[in-house]
């Protein structure tokens, strides 16, 4: 018989994460369950009903690990753009590697088709935060919220990129990363535009 590790609490859930987020990868969203993920980590079913309470709950916790992980990342990019170490592209690409490579678009269009909505609330609260930390002045949303007007542009375009980007662009005779592309020129025009103001 072979004994399991004790995992704190932390430990035990983080592990959890860290297996839904590889299936939502590899397989997609409809992988996350809470029999697979329990499977893939070796624990069993109740060990994850106590952490996330539900299959609904795991999809929750997983929208918040990814957009927490994916903002900290943008933030980081953005700070060195400002700084002359990046560029708008590689912010663009940052947002939609989130939403594509991720799984961030899937895990999305899933739950919004399985009438999971507030499963959004996560990611949707943390793109708010990392607007609000980049642009403090917008926070009282007075003035012409320049970067909320961005990140929701951004938002929308990589979201739909991860959908459907690659059929369309094909359709179009367009080059995959063409809304990449765009994003970018989009980002670069109002990055200039704020820096003259």
């Amino acid at each position: 018989m072979t004994v399991r590790k004790r995992l704190t609490p932390e430990e035990s859930r983080s592990s959890a994460l860290a297996a839904a987020r590889a299936l939502l990868i590899e397989t997609g969203p409809q992988a996350v369950t809470l029999k697979a993920v329990s499977a893939r980590i070796g624990r069993t079913h109740a060990n994850l009903l106590h952490h996330f309470g539900s299959a609904s709950g795991l999809q929750k916790a997983l929208a918040e690990h990814l957009a927490r992980s994916v903002c900290e990342t943008i933030i980081d990019a953005v700070h060195a753009s400002r700084a002359g170490l990046g560029s708008a592209r590689e912010v663009v690409d940052l947002a939609f590697d989130a939403f594509d490579r991720e799984g961030a678009g899937a895990l999305t269009s899933w739950m919004l088709l399985t009438g999971n909505e507030d499963a959004l609330d996560p990611i949707i609260g943390t793109i708010h935060d990392l607007v609000d930390e980049l642009a403090p002045d917008e926070a009282d949303h007075t003035g012409d919220q320049k970067i909320h007007h961005d990140t929701l542009t951004l938002v929308l375009m990589a979201l739909g990129d991860a959908l459907i980007g690659g059929a369309l662009a094909k359709s179009l005779g367009l080059p995959r990363d063409a809304a990449r592309g765009r994003a970018a020129a989009m980002l670069e025009a109002s990055l200039a535009e704020h820096q003259t103001a």
